[in-house]
């Protein structure tokens, strides 16, 4: 038996950031993405999914991809397409990091999808995970529009709470951060009613921290009984030099003097 493509349902989130709260979120998610992947260092990094939104645009790292089920609309990444979340065309223990914005919500197997990418990841990689808040009014509102079948986000995914995806990290021995919340203004559809309500992105952040619309959690991937001794740049220009093995075409890879 076939197993169901689970990234299916994530592809009608694209379309629904370019609507005045898609717009909204995706500015939140990029500033703050870019904030913490430009302190993480290594070689090789991914993204899965959802290309609209340039989660690696701040990395330094020089190989960076984008792993998704087709070819992505611009060419920002290079490129790999991938059938399945949960089959990575990675070799094991050869990322440093993953980014995965609103993929977990939207998958049927966002287990599975966060074990392969605890097998990608080398000791000390680093994972990022964006995602819809249930415990904010954006949650509360998907929640009511459900009942009578007109979600308000694209597709009727099933929100996932930062302490249980906390709780998914821990048993896959990571170690989590605490997480980073935002978009605190009402679910609002205009752009006007956005711009109205902005002045709730302070006031949140200081008196309501944990229910902004959207969060942002990341973790390390630690490995027990494992002691790093000396600094690991041999070894990490090693594997840099040999690349990251990849069962899938790569598609569109540019040309590095180009």
């Amino acid at each position: 038996m076939n197993r169901p493509i689970s990234e299916k349902p994530i592809i009608a989130l694209g379309p629904w950031l370019t609507s005045p709260a898609g717009s909204y979120v995706r500015r939140w998610e990029e500033a703050q993405l870019g904030l913490l992947t430009a302190d993480i260092f290594g070689f090789n990094a991914v993204q899965i999914g959802l290309p609209e939104i340039d989660g690696l645009a701040a990395s330094r790292m020089p190989h960076r991809w984008i792993a998704h089920t087709a070819i992505p609309p611009e060419d920002k990444l290079q490129a790999i397409v991938v059938h399945d979340f949960c089959e990575l065309p990675f070799a094991t223990q050869s990322l440093d990091l993953v980014v995965l914005p609103h993929v977990l919500e939207f998958a049927h197997e966002p287990h599975q999808i966060l074990r392969e990418v605890e097998r990608v990841l080398i000791p000390e990689g680093q994972i990022i995970v964006t995602g819809f808040n249930p415990a904010s009014l954006w949650g509360a509102r998907q929640a009511a529009t459900r009942l009578v079948s007109r979600p308000f986000l694209p597709q009727s995914g099933e929100l996932i709470s930062v302490p249980r995806l906390k709780d998914w990290l821990k048993l896959l021995n990571m170690e989590v951060h605490p997480g980073h919340f935002g978009c605190y203004a009402p679910p609002c559809d205009t752009e006007r009613w956005l711009q109205r309500f902005d002045f709730l992105e302070q006031a949140g952040v200081r008196w309501w921290p944990f229910l902004g619309g959207v969060y942002i959690v990341q973790a390390i991937k630690r490995v027990k009984g494992m002691r790093l001794i000396g600094p690991a740049w041999n070894r990490k220009k090693a594997t840099a030099r040999q690349g990251v093995p990849a069962t899938n075409k790569h598609i569109n890879q540019k040309n590095e003097h180009g």
